[in-house]
Parts: structure tokens; sequence; C-alpha cells
């Protein structure tokens, strides 16, 4: 696991604390960080005893979303990226596996939210089983802002958890919301003016009970989705993938780059 970009902790009662520590760059995905979150996520499948888990940035933000050194390769026709149809993770690619790997895992997971979730930030938000926010976090939909859509398990995670025109909405404008919005719009489960010590505590009353009956209540819900999940995250691939360094997507890149208004064909 790359140190740099995520640090795994768990303690004496099972719970794990995963922090992503790019505090610098307000936790923003690089591949580095891709590679970092997809390993935490195997550890943790494989961790003996493990009863919850708990999710949180580093510093100011819970992570702001891709990279500017992403975004530009993005502007330059998806350097980097590669063919992201074949399913590398099960159901995912190893971008979706980010966000839908907490999913899949079988204990809990609490996201604790605060500074801002922008982007792929949200979606990795969007893959816990709980979200503490606080009520200042901000959180967006952003991918339009880049010409993109949401292909990080987004379009799952969000249609189960809002009305279908809020997700439109969210997705066509990618406007910020607060994170007392958020929980209205049932993007996040609680407000807190503390999210990781709220988290914290949930995550050790899980932690004290049975964990049989905890992982087979998260078997139910997982399987009581309405969303078919294989489809649309292979759905959400091709879109983007079709996206990608087209000539519309480029200059949405290039224009939030350079702080103008985009001209699209």
């Amino acid at each position: 696991m790359d140190e740099q970009r995520v640090r795994v902790e768990v303690d004496a009662h099972g719970v794990a604390e995963v922090t992503l520590v790019r505090a610098d760059k307000m936790n923003a995905l690089d591949p580095a960080m891709f590679r970092a979150i997809n390993a935490a996520i195997d550890r943790l499948r494989g961790e003996s005893g493990l009863r919850a888990v708990v999710l949180h940035g580093e510093g100011r933000a819970f992570c702001a979303g891709l990279d500017k050194g992403s975004l530009q390769g993005l502007g330059e026709g998806g350097a980097g990226v590669g063919d992201i149809v074949p399913r590398t993770h099960g159901l995912a690619n190893a971008w979706q596996q980010v966000a839908w790997g907490w999913r899949e895992l079988p204990v809990p997971v609490i996201a604790a939210v605060h500074g801002v979730a922008f982007g792929g930030g949200l979606q990795i938000a969007l893959g816990a089983d709980i979200r503490c926010v606080h009520p200042e976090a901000r959180l967006s939909v952003m991918e339009v802002k880049w010409g993109l859509v949401p292909d990080m398990a987004g379009c799952v995670l969000l249609t189960e958890l809002v009305r279908a025109d809020v997700a439109r909405e969210l997705t066509f404008t990618g406007r910020v919301v607060s994170g007392t919005e958020a929980v209205s719009l049932g993007l996040a489960t609680r407000c807190s003016d503390d999210p990781l010590a709220d988290a914290r505590q949930l995550a050790r009353q899980i932690a004290g009970s049975s964990p049989d009956a905890i992982r087979a209540a998260k078997r139910l819900f997982n399987g009581a989705s309405p969303v078919d999940a294989g489809r649309v995250l292979m759905a959400e691939a091709f879109e983007q993938q079709r996206l990608i360094g087209a000539v519309n997507q480029r200059e949405a890149v290039m224009a939030g780059l350079e702080n103008r208004a985009a001209v699209f064909r």
C-alpha cells in the first residue's frame, strides 16, 4: 500500500480507521491514491475479526476529487486512463472500485465528511453505508464541470439514495450543496459538528453487536437494492469511455483549468 496516500489502522475491537493522507492536496485523487484506496479495501477484505470501518480524510477536506494533474491528462485526451470497460474488480473497474469496494466489504463502513467531497470524492463517500457530515461541508456531483459523468459507481449509489429528479438535477448542474442540505436530500445520513468523533462512536457501537447479525444485515440490504449494479456499472464505463478525449470533454477541462467560459461544439 502507498503509505503516502492512505493509512489503515485496526484497533483491538475490530474497528478499522482508513485515512486519506494527501492533506496538502485536500486528499485529491491521483493514480497513486486510486491504487492505495483499492489496496486498503483488499487488505480489509481479508482482515480477521473486522467489525466496522471509519473512512475519513486528513487535513481540511474529505476528498476534493481528481487532482489537477489527472484533470490535465483528461484535457489532453485521457492520458493514463486506458480502457475502463474491462471488469478488473468483480463488477467494477479499478476506478469504480474505490467507491464500490466499500459496499462489498462485509462490515458497515461509516464515512466522516468535512471540508469538501467533490466529484470522485463524493462518490467514495457514497460507497459507505453511513455518512456523518459537517453542516458546513460542501458536496457536489461535479463531473459535468469536466465534461464527464459520474463513473465511480455514482450512478448506482445516487439512484439508491435520492429521488430520481434530485439525482438528475445534481448531476446535470454539478451544484454544490451544504452538509445540511445533503442530509435533507438523502446524500448524507446525519449532520455533526464533529463527524469523525461521531463516526468513531457509531463504529464502536456497531462493533459491540453480534458480528454475525451485522454482516447478515449488510448482506440483506445489499441484496435488497433495486438497482442492477452490474448493468449500471458497465453502462457508466461505456458512457465515460465515449466522453473521455472527445472535443467537448477536452474543452470543458481546459476551460475549467483556465478559469474561462467553455465554447462547446
